[in-house]
């Protein structure tokens, strides 16, 4: 199915007429422009726990190698690791730790990458300290913590997340003395909204990430490396292409990030099952709230105004992002960009798939620019 045919509309008005149409459309593309609205994923039962070891209905998901929360009811949370064992319907995994609710046998649970919960103190025991950032719409909330080197990283975090996507990468960046700077932009908790309400994929949230690195800047670095998940990754490329500032990016690091938006937008308006019609209908009608400028969306994730080396970390098993759009992207920029695979990982949860890996990979990256 071709993106924006005419044919795709004329059925689905044909079979449910103009209004049902348009209200069907608008509804499927909330997964798309609404900050946060994402789908969790479907619970699942908790059949049999034992020391170090918690039993669950088999999935896909519940069984995919890495490491994972378990969140239930209002706030419980556990992290599981390696899968231990599977049959007659359910995984065993390894229970490392349970820290927040009462975990129990027949307790309906959600599998989520969100293995760290909190702020850099409470969850890793990092020193840090709450600040914010000027932008055009207002001030946003962000985590700065210190360190000698005078390239900062300022991270940013994907769609349905929030600035605690950045922990589990900010142990290496602490180790290697780097200055960070997590950031917040438009639409999230605590930030100002964009004036209509939506997400527009990078387009204009990148300015509230160039107030964050004019903000680096002023707090003493001398350049900064953008590091983004998802659309945060995008968001990245969005400032590294647009921003008066660019000259001072010393590199990029993009897990994940939202390269072909046609076919990202009908994915997860796709979610949860819809047919490839009404996935099409969900992708139409996010263009046409958003106003989104596909052409030029386009050069951005072709990497044409790309500053600086730059990772990217891609899973070929990606649900939301082609793994054909990371391939294309780095063949195009091959100068600049190194690919790192990640097989078997979800979207933006690379680094829960194999944590020594990804970390090394960061690690080798990040070396020669300091």
């Amino acid at each position: 199915m071709r993106w924006g045919t005419a044919a795709v509309v004329a059925a689905a008005a044909a079979g449910t007429g103009a209004a049902a149409f348009l209200l069907l459309g608008r509804k499927m593309s909330d997964q798309v422009v609404q900050p946060g609205a994402v789908e969790p994923p479907p619970p699942v039962t908790v059949h049999e726990l034992g020391p170090g070891r918690v039993t669950l209905t088999a999935t896909p998901d519940t069984a995919r190698r890495g490491h994972y929360a378990l969140e239930w009811g209002l706030g419980g949370h556990a992290v599981v690791g390696e899968v231990l064992g599977s049959g007659g319907g359910t995984v065993t995994r390894r229970l490392e730790r349970a820290e927040h609710g009462t975990l129990a046998v027949g307790t309906e649970v959600r599998l989520t990458p969100r293995v760290l919960l909190g702020d850099p103190r409470t969850a890793l025991g990092l020193d840090y300290s709450e600040t914010a950032v000027a932008g055009e719409l207002g001030t946003f909330p962000a985590w700065r913590t210190a360190g000698i080197r005078g390239t900062c990283a300022v991270l940013i975090h994907g769609a349905a997340a929030d600035r605690s996507q950045a922990l589990p990468v900010l142990p290496l960046l602490h180790a290697l003395r780097l200055p960070t700077l997590t950031v917040t932009y438009r639409g999230d908790a605590g930030a100002p909204a964009s004036p209509d309400g939506l997400g527009h994929f990078g387009e204009t949230e990148w300015q509230d990430v160039d107030a964050a690195i004019r903000a680096a800047l002023d707090q003493g670095a001398g350049r900064v490396v953008l590091y983004g998940w998802s659309v945060g990754a995008t968001v990245a490329l969005y400032t590294a292409a647009r921003s008066a500032r660019r000259a001072q990016i010393a590199g990029l690091v993009l897990d994940s990030p939202v390269l072909d938006w046609p076919e990202s937008a009908r994915r997860a308006a796709g979610r949860g099952g819809a047919s490839p019609m009404l996935a099409e209908l969900g992708a139409l009608a996010a263009q046409g709230r958003t106003g989104v400028d596909l052409a030029g969306f386009a050069r951005i994730a072709s990497g044409a105004d790309l500053p600086a080396p730059t990772l990217l970390l891609q899973s070929p098993d990606d649900p939301i992002s082609p793994w054909a759009a990371a391939e294309q992207f780095a063949a195009e920029r091959a100068d600049l960009v190194s690919l790192h695979s990640v097989p078997r990982a979800q979207h933006a949860a690379l680094w829960n798939a194999d944590p020594a890996r990804y970390t090394e990979a960061l690690r080798r990256f990040l070396t020669p620019l300091l």
